[in-house]
């Protein structure tokens, strides 16, 4: 069965930072895509960064470049999103996904995930 199980989340002033880690199991794929995604309360959930297992590729929502880093560890399968200079509207919930297949054309849109944790709280005060 296929898990994926985020950590990390908290409550940080702005400018602050915090690490999300996104363990996943039950599965073997090897050249599939990784993300993390957000919603926030009466927005639609969308698309944060994203990351290729098989190349290391990455894919940013233009609003977290330069202040947002996703990676990948492949011996503990889990994937990263290391978030710096933390600002009031990147609050929301935060999701991993997986595909099961490379990120080609998916990168940052959710219809192409089928696999998603349970989400862990990101709340950033001014």
């Amino acid at each position: 069965q296929v898990q994926l199980v985020e950590s990390g989340g908290g409550s940080v002033q702005a400018g602050g930072s915090l690490r999300l880690s996104c363990a996943a199991s039950g599965y073997t794929y090897h050249n599939n895509c990784m993300g993390w995604f957000r919603q926030a309360p009466g927005k639609k959930r969308e698309g944060v960064a994203a990351i290729s297992v098989a190349s290391g590729s990455t894919n940013y929502a233009d609003s977290v470049k330069s202040r947002f880093t996703i990676s990948h560890d492949n011996a503990e399968n889990t994937v990263y999103l290391q978030m710096n200079s933390l600002k009031p509207e990147d609050t929301a919930m935060y999701y991993c996904a997986a595909t099961p297949w490379p990120c080609g054309g998916t990168w940052l849109d959710p219809r192409g995930y089928n696999r998603w944790g349970q989400g862990t709280q990101v709340t950033v005060s001014e």
